[in-house]
Parts: C-alpha cells; structure tokens; sequence
C-alpha cells in the first residue's frame, strides 16, 4: 500500500499534474495539501475519472487539504483540530480508508518570526499533538501525512545558515515536532535514510531546483502498529522537475 503526502500547491494550477501522478504511480492514497481552492471549486470530477474518491476541506486561495483513495471513498472521521474555537484555517483532515486511519496535515508556516504567525504555528503544533496522542489509544495503523514545515534536523536541509533564521527551523518549531514523534511515532524518511540529505522541497526562487538547494518538511508519522508493516518510503523527486510542477516533490511511505 503505497500512502503518498503531495503539497500540491494550488490545484487547479497544477491539476495536470496531479492526475499525470495519479495515473502513472497507481499510489492507494493520497494526502494533499495547499489546495487554494473552496470546497464548492474542488475538481471531483477529474479525481473520479483517474479512479480516485476523495474527501476534502478547502479554503479560498489559501490552505485546503484532501484525501484520496483509489478505487474507493475515504470514510471522513475529523476535520480540523479542536482547541481554538476562532481558527477558521483548512489545515486537517481525517479519514479511514481500508482499515487504515490517515490524516492530511498542512501545518502553518509560521514566518514571519517571532510574531502572531509563529505563535500559531506553535500552538498549531500543540493541538495536532493532542489529537496524536488520542489517535494513539486506539491501537490501529494511523499515518499523520503532510507538509509540517518543519526542518527537523540539520541534515535535513541544504544550508543551516540560510535557513537559521526561518520559522522552519526555530529551535521551538524544531522542539514541538520532537515531543509530537516522542509519543511514540515513526518519522518514515528518517527511518529510511538515517543520515539525512534527502529534500522533499526546492523553492521557485534562486534557481534552487536547479541547484538541488532543498530541505525536508514532507513527513510521514507511523503509528507503532503502522510502523511495524513499513516496507519503504522515499520521494519521488523527478515530479518536482516537470513543467509547472508544484515546489514539493510526493513523499510517501509503502506499508504491507
């Protein structure tokens, strides 16, 4: 089962694209993120011709995250995170699909920092820990799939002193998403390649795709009874490098 998270950024700019991934990977689900698009808007009908169901929670022209299912409808179990009554944000979404529970997360950003936006994203970080750990007492294979932007660890990006002073890589963005896998969670790409080095992001500017100049926030977290069925996970870089492809790569996680 090959469970992919996708940053797509903007879908209906980039829904080629999406449907030329879909149809030549054959992936079993798919988390997307930053879909810019409202609910109302969303390409159902093009997602259903490539073989796909799908749940999804949008948001105009900012955030939106979906879920999608080959061959089937994922069964939705959450949307949104609880803890602040205000946030009005499309950033989680939670499905069940086969036995398995995924979640499609679009953590915030956070920039500029310090300030409201970083405050956010830390509480952000918080609350999705909150409903890990729930997730964790049921005791069944959950994958918590997105774009975290989060730098984890400094082999994790192209250049520590670019990044030094970007909320990705804030020693609090960095510390949350520690507890967050410290409950007991599988970062797959880690597991995978132990030693870092291995970008799932390259920004349009400065050439940076070009240069290779990238970082990892796409993240995969295993539930103990998820991790324990992992057989691979990677990116699928060479989709990044495609006309008009979104600034991440599919990152993804294959599960027995």
């Amino acid at each position: 089962m090959k469970i992919v998270s996708f940053n797509i950024n903007g879908i209906k700019a980039r829904l080629p694209r999406l449907i030329e991934y879909l149809t030549e990977q054959q992936p079993d689900v798919v988390c997307l993120q930053e879909l810019k698009t409202s609910d109302e808007t969303f390409p159902i009908d093009d997602i259903r011709a490539a073989g796909y169901g799908a749940l999804w929670h949008g948001q105009k022209s900012w955030n939106g995250v979906a879920i999608l299912a080959k061959g089937s409808d994922p069964i939705e179990r959450q949307r949104g995170l609880e803890g602040e009554i205000e946030d009005e944000h499309s950033r989680y979404l939670e499905a069940e699909i086969d036995g398995l529970i995924v979640a499609s997360i679009y953590l915030p950003n956070g920039n500029p920092q310090p300030g409201p936006k970083f405050d956010y994203k830390l509480r952000w970080i918080e609350r999705l820990s909150a409903r890990a750990r729930t997730l964790l007492t049921e005791e069944r294979p959950v994958v918590l799939a997105g774009d975290y932007n989060v730098i984890p660890n400094d082999d994790d990006t192209f250049s520590v002193r670019a990044m030094a002073s970007d909320a990705l890589m804030q020693p609090e963005s960095r510390e949350g998403y520690r507890r967050l896998v410290a409950q007991g969670w599988t970062d797959a790409l880690r597991t995978r390649f132990p030693k870092g080095g291995v970008w799932t992001f390259w920004d349009y500017q400065a050439g940076a795709w070009q240069r290779d100049a990238g970082f990892r926030i796409d993240h995969l977290l295993l539930s103990p009874i998820a991790a324990d069925r992992l057989v691979d996970a990677g990116v699928d870089k060479e989709y990044r490098g495609r006309e008009k492809a979104s600034d991440h790569a599919p990152t993804w996680v294959r599960l027995r």
